[in-house]
C-alpha cells in the first residue's frame, strides 16, 4: 500500500462568478494559516459558495438560520501524525457585505476568511459576542492576514 502524499494539497473552487479576491492569493492565505501552526501536512478543500448554499448548509450542520459568511469542518488528522484534512465554505456575498459594513476591500474580507476558517478547521474557536475580537484565535488571525496582504 502506497503512502498518502506528503505536502499541503489545498482545492480551491467556486460556484459564484465574482470573488474579489485570487486563487493564489487565496492558496498563499491558507498555507500562511498552515504554516503558522507548523502543519506540513494537509488535505484542505475552500469552496466559495452562494448565499442560498451557505443558508441551507447553516440550517442543515449548526441549525442556524441565514446566510453566515463561513462553515468549516475540520475532519481530524489521518492517523495519528497525519495529515490535516478540512473543509472550508465561504459566502463571498456575505463577505462583500461585512467588507461595506467595515469600510474594507472585499478582497481582504473574503482573504481574513480563508485564515479564519482554516483556523477552525485546525481546531481553534472564538467566543461569541463582544469578545470574539479579542480572542486568542481572533488575534492569531488578524496577524496571520497581516502577513498575507
Amino acid at each position: 500500500m502506497r503512502s498518502p502524499p506528503r505536502g499541503l494539497a489545498i482545492d480551491i473552487s467556486s460556484s459564484v462568478r465574482r470573488l474579489n479576491v485570487s486563487r493564489a492569493l487565496v492558496r498563499r492565505a491558507a498555507t500562511a494559516t498552515l504554516r503558522a501552526d507548523r502543519v506540513k501536512d494537509a488535505l484542505l478543500s475552500i469552496t466559495f459558495v452562494s448565499r442560498g448554499t451557505i443558508s441551507a448548509m447553516n440550517r442543515r450542520y449548526l441549525g442556524h438560520h441565514g446566510a453566515t459568511d463561513v462553515i468549516s469542518f475540520g475532519l481530524g488528522r489521518v492517523g495519528r501524525r497525519g495529515a490535516v484534512v478540512g473543509d472550508v465554505y465561504i459566502c463571498a456575498e456575505v463577505a462583500r457585505d461585512n467588507a461595506r459594513r467595515q469600510g474594507i476591500s472585499a478582497g481582504e474580507e473574503l482573504l481574513r476568511l480563508v485564515v479564519h476558517g482554516t483556523l477552525h478547521v485546525l481546531g481553534y474557536d472564538h467566543p461569541s459576542g463582544a469578545t470574539r475580537t479579542t480572542s486568542r484565535m481572533w488575534r492569531k488571525q488578524e496577524r496571520i492576514l497581516a502577513r498575507v496582504l
